[in-house]
């Protein structure tokens, strides 16, 4: 078998691989796009797919190796042409004479904008092994026909057309979202399969005891009732129309697309939480007044103990003990700057005595990031709205029992359609992504917040 035998059969070995490799990739971003995956799924995928990575390292080194060996026969080759016996006249141009007879891997005379190199040097960056195989025979090309003048010293200001700006697409900054802190702490529920409502019943005329007045006389009775509390099942959508070219001639746009449609579906959710007139936890929680021309961590402390006495004794016998305290990341900050020689007289469990609190230095939308200095624990939640009061610049603190705030959710919530048939008429490719939900903090009233013009935007002080 001769060289370019072996190595067209490396080539061939190497295009399988590679053909391999594609699929084990294609394949894992569409598991990532599933939002049911599960991390043991994604590293299964991420194995197979390495492994493939691998075959096509190990296909490109044999060929390389090959190509290599080949272009030094062609030196030798070349040499003995130099060196041919006295009276035979060597071959001139001989190594120009050799590429001719062959096709240029980019020819000028097909492409006169260099479009295909560049697509090829972009394409190699993202782990295109053809490409670069491609470009590889290219600078062999280039040796032979040019060595000379690729020998001198010139900057890549020589080169504007030909350095190529290199895009790191795996680094791309998606924008910000306040995601859904408070609605990952609180109690979760399947969302039932069918209905747009749901319906609870709450005990709201109890049955009666008393002491009876004289043996063998009526005993204390009273009839019991209740009243349905309905909540809706809400629908949170929203898409977004990609074209064809975006998604066929660029990279990554559609998962792109889909995760920024995922953190604003989580953002919505959060926000309705809280801020949703008449069901939101703002719009039920009663209010602690906090009123303060010059707001301080130590006074605003209290009126969150206030709002603490407040839940429970709302709840009495139903109170699980689980409370939380949300707060928005400004007013969690604005606490922990607080300095002060007056410290709470009876201590907690877990809470370094002289201390207002403890921080747990978690990130943000990671769970609970710290706790009060009577152990609350506090989620910081920025879908808090900070322009309320009639300044519009305070924000409010919400106290309530955790296992009282409940969530609804379908356990493939959110959900995503890709339709190409609408929009097909314009090239374009319509992504959805959508999900249904149902909440409540009314199966017992017993929310509070704190608010007022102590909560106004907090100056860090150290008070």
């Amino acid at each position: 078998m001769t060289l370019a035998e072996l190595i067209a059969q490396a080539r061939e070995a190497l295009d399988a691989a590679i053909a391999a490799r594609r699929q084990e990739q294609d394949a894992l971003l569409a598991l990532r796009a599933d939002p049911a995956l599960t991390e043991e799924a994604v590293a299964a995928r991420i194995a197979t797919r390495d492994a493939a990575d691998a075959e096509v390292t190990r296909r490109q080194t044999a060929l390389d190796e090959l190509l290599a060996e080949q272009a030094r026969e062609e030196e030798i080759a070349a040499a003995q042409a130099r060196t041919a016996p006295t009276g035979v006249q060597p071959p001139t141009r001989a190594r120009v004479a050799r590429v001719g007879s062959e096709e240029r891997t980019y020819r000028p005379d097909l492409d006169r904008a260099g479009a295909g190199f560049e697509r090829d040097v972009a394409a190699a960056f993202m782990g295109d092994y053809e490409a670069r195989d491609r470009l590889s025979r290219h600078m062999q090309e280039e040796r032979v026909e040019r060595g000379d003048q690729l020998q001198r010293a010139v900057g890549t200001s020589a080169f504007s057309g030909l350095v190529v700006p290199q895009y790191l697409t795996d680094l791309y900054a998606p924008a910000a979202a306040a995601r859904r802190p408070f609605a990952d702490a609180i109690r979760h529920h399947p969302l039932p399969a069918s209905g747009m409502t749901v319906e609870i019943s709450r005990i709201t005329t109890s049955s009666s005891t008393a002491l009876q007045a004289n043996q063998n006389t009526a005993v204390s009775e009273q009839n019991m009732d209740d009243t349905l509390l309905t909540i809706p099942v809400h629908t949170n959508a929203g898409q977004q129309t990609v074209s064809r070219q975006a998604i066929e001639r660029g990279t990554g746009i559609e998962p792109v697309v889909l995760d920024d449609l995922f953190r604003r579906y989580a953002t919505t959710l959060d926000s309705t939480l809280l801020n949703q007139a008449a069901t939101g936890l703002s719009a039920v929680a009663t209010a602690v007044t906090y009123t303060d021309t010059d707001p301080t961590a130590a006074e605003a402390y209290p009126k969150i103990i206030e709002g603490l006495a407040g839940v429970e004794a709302a709840l009495l016998d139903q109170a699980s003990g689980d409370n939380l305290a949300v707060m928005h990341s400004r007013r969690w900050y604005w606490l922990q700057n607080a300095l002060s020689d007056r410290w709470p007289l009876i201590s907690q469990p877990g809470i370094v005595p002289q201390t207002l609190g403890a921080n747990f230095a978690e990130a943000y939308g990671r769970g609970v990031r710290g706790v009060l200095p009577n152990g609350t624990p506090v989620i910081v939640d920025n879908n808090i709205a900070t322009n309320l009061g009639a300044a519009t610049n305070e924000d409010e603190i919400f106290l309530a029992d955790r296992l009282e705030c409940h969530l609804w959710e379908d356990a493939s919530a959110p959900m995503f359609i890709r339709a190409e048939q609408p929009k097909a008429g314009e090239l374009g490719v319509l992504l959805v992504v959508y999900g249904y939900f149902a909440y409540t903090h009314q199966r017992y009233a017993h929310a509070r917040k704190v608010t007022g013009t102590g909560l106004v935007a907090p100056t860090f002080t150290g008070l």
